[in-house]
Parts: structure tokens; C-alpha cells; sequence
């Protein structure tokens, strides 16, 4: 456990150097935020049929925005070595392949969003009534949400092992990206709050492993999961983890067994 919790804590290091490339993606997505909220805005004036309130509208963007470096990113380290053929070096390393690099993607994912999420907040906090973020529902959904967080992070974290395990077959990142990329940015609520889809939508869209990345935690946190269905919400999540986890270890496993190099 020592050596993973080492290469954690060396990417969450590396990810503090690029103080630039934060205030960027703060600045882009604060403005990708107010975007969408006055899109919502002009919606709700023409009076959508929905029974979704704007501050929970507004809220759910804020909080997606916030987080959308923990939906999509990806180590550029690992595809390089990929493409180059460096992976076999990874081989000699004393550890288990899946496990270094989950640890790593965690760290990155985690580092980046707090980064970009505390200040984007902080905005989102200032800014007046039904453009910014609301209060939670109560400090137990809060909590439950910061739960949910952790194991959205989790749970996005094994979804990229899986889109690496079919890179080192395919050698080409960009059709296995541009594909999971679409379905995360779709399911995951990123494009279009998942609480406008129809309620019959809902039902299914809401099982799928990418509504437990982000969506679970944000219903959680503006009420709309009450307290009594939280459990069965993380259970869910906790299911896709195992799961996903389970799917990417066994995908590395047959891809070592058969790694063919090209480069190096």
C-alpha cells in the first residue's frame, strides 16, 4: 500500500505546479457557467414545463462546472507511454500495474477539481439569487453529498482505467476518448442537468455508471434525493465502483498477458 500511496502523493504534487493552467480553467469555466445559467434563465422565462426550481437549475450547473475536471481529464503520461511503447518499462516496476495508475488518476482528478472548485464556488456563492448556488438542502445532505464526491471520484477514476486498458489495444487514445467523453459529458449530467430529462428517462439514466460520477452527489446535495433514499444512492455507487474496478483490473490483467510494443 506504501508504494501507491506514494505515487498519490507525488501526482497530487505534480498537479500543485500548474498554478497557469488552473486559473485558466477557473476563469473558462466560470465563464462557461454564467453561459449556461442565463440559457436556464431564458428558459424559465418562457416558462418550461418543469417542476425543477432555477436555483437548483443554477446550482446543479455550478456544481458540474466546478467539478468538471474530475469528469474529464486523463494522463497525458500514461497515453504517451502507451504510443511510445514506455508502458513495457512499467512492467519491471515492483507493483501492480492497475493499482499504480488508479492511484495516480485519483490524485490528479482530485487535486485538479479542488483546485479549480474552491474559488469557482466562492464565485458561484457571491454571485445573486438565481445565478448563483444555493444553500444545501441541510447539513446532512451536504455531508451525504461530500460522500457522494468521493465515490463519484472513485468511480470515475476506474471508468478511465477501462478507456487506457482499450487504448493499450487500440494504440490510438483519440476514438476511445472522443466516445467515453461523449457518453460522460451526455449521462453524467454535464451537457444537460440529468433532473430535465423525462421522469421516465430518469429511471433508467440514473443506473448507469455515469450518473454516480457527479449527478447522485448533486441530488443529494439540493435535496432532491431525500435523506431516506441516500443510502440505496451510495449503495449504487458503491456497486458501479466494484464493478468498474473489477472490469479494468481483469482488462489490464489480459493486456499484459499479450502487450504488444510499438516504438520504444
Amino acid at each position: 500500500m506504501k508504494a501507491y500511496f506514494s505515487a498519490f502523493r507525488m501526482r497530487w504534487k505534480m498537479e500543485l505546479q500548474y498554478r497557469g493552467a488552473v486559473i485558466g480553467g477557473v476563469l473558462c469555466q466560470i465563464f462557461f457557467g454564467l453561459v449556461l445559467v442565463a440559457v436556464y434563465r431564458a428558459l424559465y422565462l418562457g416558462n418550461p414545463q418543469t417542476g425543477m426550481r432555477l436555483s437548483n437549475i443554477t446550482t446543479y450547473v455550478w456544481l458540474q462546472q466546478a467539478f468538471f475536471r474530475m469528469l474529464l481529464s486523463s494522463d497525458p503520461e500514461l497515453m504517451d507511454k502507451i504510443r511510445t511503447g514506455g508502458i513495457a518499462y512499467e512492467l519491471c516496476r515492483p507493483v501492480q500495474l492497475y493499482g499504480f495508475y488508479y492511484a495516480r488518476i485519483t490524485a490528479q482528478k482530485l487535486m485538479g477539481s479542488l483546485l479549480r472548485a474552491a474559488p469557482m464556488l466562492l464565485f458561484a456563492a457571491l454571485l445573486p439569487e438565481g445565478w448563483g448556488i444555493s444553500l444545501p438542502a441541510s447539513l446532512p445532505a451536504l455531508l451525504l453529498a461530500a460522500c457522494g464526491v468521493m465515490l463519484g471520484l472513485l468511480c470515475v477514476s476506474a471508468m478511465e482505467c477501462i478507456s487506457m486498458g482499450f487504448t493499450m489495444r487500440t494504440l490510438d487514445f483519440r476514438g476511445v476518448y472522443a466516445l467515453m467523453n461523449l457518453l460522460m459529458a451526455t449521462f453524467a449530467g454535464n451537457i444537460l442537468p440529468l433532473t430535465l430529462f423525462p421522469d421516465s428517462w430518469q429511471r433508467a439514466i440514473t443506473l448507469l455508471p455515469y450518473a454516480q460520477m457527479l449527478d447522485t452527489s448533486i441530488r443529494l446535495y439540493t435535496g432532491a434525493y431525500a435523506l431516506s433514499q441516500a443510502p440505496a444512492a451510495l449503495l449504487i455507487q458503491a456497486v458501479w465502483i466494484v464493478l468498474l474496478v473489477s472490469l479494468g483490473l481483469a482488462l489490464w490483467a489480459r493486456n499484459q498477458k499479450k502487450l504488444i510494443v510499438q516504438g520504444g
